[in-house]
């Protein structure tokens, strides 16, 4: 995916969030949604989780359903570690 520096989080109702400035996802069901954006990891809770849109050009990701929590992780890490990655993490 082509990085977007801008990132922005748009909730609204807590039904539907907008995020731009993705770089990456690595996995999503219908409780959890973990990407990753220009600021860094980012996980989304909740229930009855959908992707309902995933641009590749800007960068932005509609995920919608039950929203719970909003979750950053590590700032530094912009796309899926490596299983080296992972073992050392």
């Amino acid at each position: 995916m082509k990085e977007n520096t801008d990132h922005r989080i748009t909730l609204d109702n807590r039904k539907k969030l907008v995020i731009t400035g993705v770089t990456d996802t690595d996995k999503f069901d219908e409780s959890s949604v973990l990407l990753y954006t220009s600021m860094g990891e980012l996980i989304i809770k909740g229930k009855d989780l959908h992707v309902n849109g995933l641009s590749v050009e800007t960068g932005e990701m509609i995920v919608e359903g039950e929203i719970g929590a909003v979750i950053y992780g590590d700032s530094q890490v912009k796309g899926p570690l490596s299983l080296f990655g992972r073992l050392t993490k």
